[in-house]
């Protein structure tokens, strides 16, 4: 049997929608570095909390709407989203008084240290809550949309335009929040020298909430859109961690700019592998995409080391 060839505007399509998973991430990951100054591993956890806490919803959203429908989805899955988003955000926020307020002094190992805890502690309170079996959504799976698949010979379904277009929603909701509003600025400032933006009268304490409220808010986005691609698990956030802080990492460290673009390169180069090994270019499968993704971010660090962005970000 000869094998299927899949359109190689397939697999941009695949990594764009991946990418827009891994941006969401590493947006609140580079969020909690620039302002409280560590590298926070309990984020891909809060992924999951966020999914698996718009999975709780659905039980009383689904029967409760029906099958009423937006955009190729049913409405309680906005709903659900817009819930798990808030539950994440809540969580991070008092984490951070219960957790991480009282041990700031520890500096950042003592606080990356700590979140460690933090990452086990969400992932028991899912095993408890939920069990260590995957689960859906419940959205009915839909086929490609038809004149999208006739033309291009690619196939779209109403899933991926919605995770696309609301990924993207979030984003430059973001962009005008940093560059247009008043917190927006002394957020800014404050990455930039909390203490100088400390005696200049700004209520850093302020910021510090508003940092977990929209990191806790896009880390949920982001689980339950790979929940929504793939499959609810326990270990979701944990097992895409790494691709995260690669994200992170190959933008610039602290840059939120460029942790978008970090995300959006190792979203692609991962769903990308296996056109470069049907293309010969690389003698590796899927199952590799990961550690080709890591590769490509050493690479770029050997050329430049500060990241992408860096400290221009």
């Amino acid at each position: 049997m000869i094998p299927l060839q899949i359109s190689p505007f397939q697999y941009v399509v695949n990594g764009v929608v991946f990418s827009s998973i891994i941006v969401l991430a590493a947006i609140g990951l580079s969020l909690v570095y620039s302002i409280a100054d560590f590298a926070n591993f309990a984020h891909g956890d809060l992924m999951t909390v966020g999914a698996f806490s718009a999975l709780f919803s659905v039980s009383f959203l689904q029967p409760l709407l029906g099958d009423v429908g937006v955009f190729g989805l049913p409405l309680w899955f906005f709903l659900a989203l817009a819930f798990g988003m808030l539950s994440a955000a809540v969580i991070a926020v008092i984490t951070d008084r219960i957790i991480y307020e009282p041990v700031k002094d520890s500096g950042s190992i003592g606080l990356l240290i700590t979140s460690i805890g933090v990452a086990l502690v969400y992932r028991a309170m899912v095993f408890l809550s939920f069990g260590s079996e995957s689960d859906r959504y419940g959205v009915t799976r839909q086929g490609p949309i038809p004149w999208v698949r006739e033309t291009f010979g690619i196939a779209v379904t109403p899933r991926n335009l919605v995770v696309v277009f609301l990924a993207t929603v979030l984003v430059v909701a973001l962009h005008l929040t940093l560059t247009r509003t008043t917190l927006g600025r002394k957020m800014r400032a404050t990455a930039d020298n909390a203490d100088l933006a400390r005696v200049s009268g700004i209520r850093t304490s302020e910021v510090i909430l508003a940092m977990w409220l929209i990191g806790g808010a896009l880390a949920a986005a982001g689980g339950v859109f790979l929940g929504l691609e793939e499959l609810v698990r326990p270990r979701m956030g944990f097992d895409i961690l790494l691709i995260v802080f690669a994200a992170v990492i190959l933008g610039g460290i602290g840059s939120v700019y460029g942790a978008m673009l970090g995300g959006l390169v190792i979203g692609m180069v991962h769903e990308l592998v296996p056109l470069f090994n049907q293309w010969g270019i690389l003698p590796v499968g899927s199952r590799y995409a990961a550690a080709v993704a890591f590769v490509i971010m050493v690479v770029i660090l050997l050329i430049r080391p500060s990241g992408i962005v860096g400290e221009s970000g």
